[in-house]
């Protein structure tokens, strides 16, 4: 990477993150090595030298282009496999038909967005052509349409992932969900063509236990039953999309986070090392929305294992409202200042 930024001629500045104190300034001297001039030390999650790298970057900004954003707005994109019926679903929340509609898969071959109001509230709707198997690409075109779809989901705050139950929770439809988690935007799972299927007592439930079992990653995000064509269920999205929204958003106050690690971590055993030392947890901090950030302070983070981070992961969605979600999980091992501070 800095080879081809020395290339471009450009100003370079090399930010070395996570530099708490100045103590830890040290460990820039590495970072010096890749013959840049410009260097300096931030804590990204505590704001520490924030103002300096500003005033690095400020004199190299010629102009500031206006750029009109309406922060009310959810920018929402519409995924799924081709021919599920993600354009029905578009032209069936804006009221008309806005995206060129046929049953040949890929029939929709380019995004366009739609504002619509809900409630007052503007959504602007992304519709794209279908993530497919790069194998599958036969056309520079449809290629074109793929990498639109990742943009789409890249743009938006919350993503609807349209699926249909024959076949339900296909490769395809695992891969889109992860892109969208791996992106860390809100998620919401609509299954289409509800009005098809063969109605049976359960069979709400058996398809949602279908999802949950075969699609764990994304157990945190809410599944409505819905019909494109005659416009079933539609009335729910719009409400789901707002508040997978805000959850996204949701920062959890100082006191509940301290109460998290002083109350709530009774776990049966907390994980040791071979030698037999005792993870500590010091501290709980949330560094970032969009999604939710939370880091944990401990003694060695060599000692968190799988298990344990589950039960964190599972501690933080029963504190407060995620649905939708995506949530990060890091840990950090505390400094000898933090540690001595905890000493008895």
């Amino acid at each position: 990477i800095a080879q081809l930024l020395r290339k471009t001629g450009k100003p370079v500045i090399v930010v070395g993150n996570k530099i708490d104190d100045p103590s830890q300034e040290t460990r820039l001297f590495d970072l010096y090595e890749l013959g840049f001039e410009n260097v300096v030390g931030v804590s990204s999650a505590h704001g520490r030298n924030i103002g300096e790298l500003l005033d690095m970057v400020l004199p190299h900004i010629t102009e500031f282009p206006y750029i009109e954003e309406n922060d009310d707005e959810i920018r929402l994109a519409i995924v799924g496999r081709p021919n599920v019926g993600k354009s029905t679903l578009l032209n069936a929340l804006a009221k008309s038909e806005r995206v060129l509609v046929g049953d040949t898969p890929g029939t929709t071959r380019d995004s366009a967005d739609v504002v619509v109001h809900f409630d007052k509230r503007p959504f602007r709707i992304i519709d794209t052509a279908g993530l497919r198997k790069r194998s599958k690409i036969r056309s520079s075109l449809e290629f074109y349409s793929l990498v639109r779809t990742h943009e789409a989901v890249d743009k938006s705050d919350v993503t609807v992932l349209l699926m249909q139950v024959d076949p339900l929770c296909t490769d395809q439809d695992k891969k889109i969900a992860a892109h969208v988690v791996e992106k860390g935007k809100g998620l919401v799972l609509a299954v289409n063509k509800w009005d098809t299927i063969e109605k049976s007592p359960r069979i709400g439930d058996v398809v949602r236990e279908t999802i949950r079992r075969e699609m764990p990653f994304v157990d945190f995000a809410p599944i409505v039953f819905v019909s494109a064509k005659s416009g079933r269920g539609l009335h729910k999205i719009p409400g789901l999309v707002s508040q997978v929204n805000e959850n996204r958003k949701r920062r959890l106050p100082t006191d509940l986070l301290a109460k998290i690690v002083s109350e709530s971590f009774i776990f049966e055993q907390m994980p040791t090392d071979k030698k037999g030392r005792r993870l500590s947890i010091y501290k709980c901090a949330q560094i970032g929305t969009e999604p939710p950030h939370f880091e944990f302070i401990v003694n060695d983070t060599t000692i968190v294992n799988t298990s344990f981070e589950r039960h964190a992961y599972r501690m933080l969605r029963n504190m407060a409202e995620f649905e939708g979600a995506p949530i990060r999980i890091s840990w950090r091992r505390a400094t000898k200042s933090v540690k001595k501070s905890r000493r008895p």
